[in-house]
């Protein structure tokens, strides 16, 4: 497989990039780096070639070479546009045609063309849809990040012309691209969410890894230590350490802000901002010097001189050192942005030791989900900021098991994983394998301890699958989307097709490419029919016991709390007397969802069986919890796995059930093998 990877921004090399060196030399271009890092690791990956733009004159001669040798198998070349100089990406518009035609002449040259192109950014978007009009070649779409986010972050101040364009470009982008990759639930969920051309059967979740191994083994250097003492009066004090550009939406003054109105705060800890590198604020590009100066300004406002660093340069081998330096004086981590897309600093962060108080907008919600390695906070609220920071070093145990989240994030964000499941995606897209169109069974599977949760079961499940031939495959979950085939991929499942998610209020259908899936639009309608979301919202808004799920749980057709059983009933009488209709779930002893009243895994999957035209004979069903039963209860052929809770096989509606010797997916093969064998009996 050849992949060509395409990225006009910033200024791109194969090695000892100058991170900050631009406003647009960011986080984007270490992502693609490491990406190309771990692909080339990966024998089936024949070829890779990075793409970017050819400049002359400053930022230096290096941006000026046609090409660059990075690795056995893998190139980077730069190529000219109109425009000779560096452009920054608000100028980037106006060299996509230009750029896109040099790039239809370099691939015409090679031995033999890319099997697809990966754009990055919306600008290399667009000169990738030139590609594919022009040459047929599909490509894949990664943002890093959105105009949208961003013009909700500036309020009126969006209506400027070079992001009102970005914005449309990046609505093409989404409009044309085979698969757009995310870093994170958020991103897919929320970010992609506002654009008008958002498919979320094209989005995958594709966590990024990071080269942690030198982190967690980081070690202070006298050198870098030195350079951060001198601002300080009493350097031992533990540090609250921000390594970021000195740009808007990084939002570092938010921190200062913090700092500067906690006395507390200050006389725990001192502040360190690693905010790029500079020899001149004037010299900054962008608004990085508006930034830097208002930094500055907040420090004298507060009077903070010996307990703020904030030193000009650091090298990027310096990055673990300063890590080391915050740990090594029971510091921790801060990222205020006020959105970050992913958020690869805090994976380092935590690597090397040191608890995180991360923005709650964006990637953190995963890292910090997944891992238990800190507090999110409103990036709005200096004074939540300063709360956390405090919690922090002053609980010791909190701290401890903070720390002991990090040491985890090495094995939930690795580049090799990333790259055998990217590479998965695009196989799958270039083999475009159909689904099965007229099949003679269906299975649909609960995920979480029914389909998964067992490594060895899921294996033999995948082998068992492979032999069904007639049989189409889907899952019935409570998770997004989004959640659920990350999970899937993650684990290596067999790909369903079709999905019922969120409990049953969504059905995605497998697209004929094998790869993507569409909404089910005549399911939405059904179950938008009634469905009152603000006013049970409302309704439920002041029931003692309730505890809203995070934003992520809570979608179009499903509001979602933790809760006991008495706040299920609870619940089920506020509707009523509110004259409210909905459907209330609950399952595993602590969660409750309320959805449309005709919504559930069961009718989901009826609706299923009619598409399909399968008799009642032809489903089986497979599941484990609480919120399986209505699924359980409306098939004949129903399987409880040996691992159930919540009471399931002595449920009184469900003694029909085949209740499995075997666990998780094994028991999934042994129930469909026993209908099997009594519909064999009674014919």
């Amino acid at each position: 497989m050849f992949v060509l990877h395409v990225a006009l921004q910033g200024c791109l090399r194969g090695s000892d990039v100058v991170y900050g060196l631009t406003a647009d030399t960011g986080g984007h271009i270490r992502y693609l780096l490491d990406l190309v890092g771990a692909s080339a690791q990966d024998e089936a990956v024949t070829r890779i070639v990075v793409a970017t733009r050819l400049f002359h004159g400053a930022p230096g001669p290096d941006y000026a070479v046609p090409e660059e040798r990075i690795a056995d198998k893998v190139g980077l070349v730069r190529l000219a546009s109109a425009s000779p100089g560096y452009l920054s990406k608000e100028e980037m518009h106006g060299e996509v045609v230009s750029y896109a035609e040099n790039l239809v002449a370099w691939i015409a040259r090679q031995p033999r063309a890319p099997d697809v192109v990966h754009a990055h950014y919306a600008d290399a978007a667009a000169v990738a849809a030139i590609v594919e009009e022009r040459l047929g070649i599909p490509f894949v779409f990664t943002a890093h990040s959105l105009g949208r986010v961003k013009a909700a972050m500036l309020g009126e101040a969006a209506l400027r012309p070079d992001l009102t364009r970005r914005i449309a470009t990046e609505e093409a982008a989404l409009t044309r691209a085979a698969l757009v990759v995310a870093s994170s639930r958020d991103e897919a969920e929320v970010q992609y969410g506002g654009y008008d051309s958002y498919d979320p059967g094209r989005v995958r979740v594709l966590p990024p890894g990071s080269d942690l191994a030198r982190f967690a083994e980081s070690r202070p250097h006298p050198r870098v230590d030195a350079t951060i003492d001198r601002f300080l009066r009493e350097p031992d004090k533990p540090a609250l350490l921000a390594l970021a550009r000195p740009v808007a939406r990084k939002n570092l003054a938010a921190l200062v802000r913090a700092y500067g109105e906690s006395p507390e705060l200050q006389a725990h800890a001192n502040l360190v901002l690693v905010a790029g590198t500079r020899e001149d604020i004037d010299a900054l590009d962008g608004d990085m010097a508006a930034t830097m100066r208002d930094l500055l300004v907040l420090i004298d406002r507060y009077d903070l001189y010996g307990r703020v660093a904030y030193p000009k340069t650091h090298r990027p081998d310096d990055v673990p050192a300063i890590y080391a330096y915050a740990r090594e004086r029971g510091g921790l981590f801060v990222n205020p942005a006020l959105n970050e897309p992913f958020g690869l600093t805090l994976l380092e962060a935590s690597a090397a030791g040191l608890p995180l108080v991360a923005t709650d907008s964006g990637g953190p919600n995963d890292i910090v989900e997944t891992c238990g390695n800190g507090l999110l906070v409103d990036p709005r609220a200096p004074a939540s900021i300063a709360a956390a920071c405090l919690h922090i070093l002053t609980d010791e145990a909190f701290r401890a098991a903070c720390v002991a989240g990090g040491a985890r994030v090495a094995a939930a964000y690795d580049w090799n994983r990333h790259a055998a499941r990217y590479h998965a995606l695009l196989a799958a897209l270039l083999a475009r394998d159909p689904p099965l169109r007229s099949p003679h069974q269906l299975l649909i599977c609960d995920i979480d301890n029914t389909l998964v949760g067992c490594s060895s079961a899921l294996a033999t499940f995948r082998r068992w699958r492979s032999r069904q031939t007639g049989l189409a495959f889907g899952v019935a979950t409570g998770r997004s989307f989004h959640s659920a085939m990350a999970v899937l991929e993650q684990q290596d499942s067999p790909r369903p097709q079709v999905m019922i998610t969120s409990v049953g209020s969504e059905i995605y259908h497998l697209d004929a490419n094998g790869v993507t899936y569409t909404a089910d639009a005549a399911w939405r309608a059904a179950v938008s029919d009634g469905w009152d979301r603000e006013g049970i919202d409302v309704a439920l808004g002041r029931l003692d016991g309730l505890v809203p799920q995070g934003p992520l749980e809570q979608r179009g057709h499903k509001l979602s709390f933790f809760g006991d059983g008495e706040s299920a009933q609870q619940v089920r009488e506020r509707l009523r007397e509110a004259g409210l209709t909905a459907n209330v779930i609950h399952s595993h002893g602590r969660y409750l969802d309320v959805l449309p009243a005709s919504a559930s895994k069961g009718s989901a999957v009826d609706h299923v069986r009619s598409l399909y035209g399968l008799p009642e004979r032809a489903v089986f069903v497979a599941g484990d919890s609480g919120n399986d039963v209505e699924m359980l209860r409306d098939r004949t052929q129903a399987i409880i796995v040996a691992n159930y809770s919540d009471g399931l096989a002595s449920h009184a509606a469900l003694s029909h059930s085949y209740v499995a010797r075997a666990s998780h997916a094994r028991g999934i093969i042994e129930g469909v093998l026993h209908f099997r064998r009594a519909v064999a009996y009674a014919s």
